[in-house]
């Protein structure tokens, strides 16, 4: 069973920065894709960008960067510059097997979801 754990959530000021990490365990092929999304109140959740086997997406939004440390299986999510519409809860999310180029944007292909991390940004 995989299973996710973020952290790395909490309070910033608008223009800091915070880093997200996403601990992943269980799978069992080395073929497959972690996802950040974000939730804000009353909007969908939105996929921010990925990593895979076969894909490592560019930055989103110029701010926002996915990486990963493989010797510990973690994938991480460097957001600078924040602006308070960046607020949300974020969450990490798996496809166990993704053997395709680019992320899986709908929420009903993922396996495994972590448990969200609030980020909040104050003006």
């Amino acid at each position: 069973e995989v299973q996710l754990v973020e952290s790395g959530g909490g309070l910033v000021q608008a223009g800091g920065s915070l880093r997200l990490s996403c601990a992943a365990s269980g799978f069992t092929s080395d073929v497959y894709a972690i996802s950040w999304f974000r939730q804000a109140p009353g909007k969908e959740r939105e996929v921010i960008s990925c990593k895979s086997n076969t894909y490592s997406a560019d930055s989103w939004k110029g701010r926002f960067t996915v990486s990963t440390d493989s010797a510990e299986n973690t994938v991480y999510l460097q957001m600078n510059s924040l602006k308070p519409e960046d607020m949300a809860v974020y969450y990490c999310a798996a496809v166990s097997y993704w053997p395709l180029v680019g992320c899986p944007e709908d929420t009903g292909q993922y396996d495994a979801w972590g448990q969200g991390t609030q980020v909040t940004v104050s003006s």
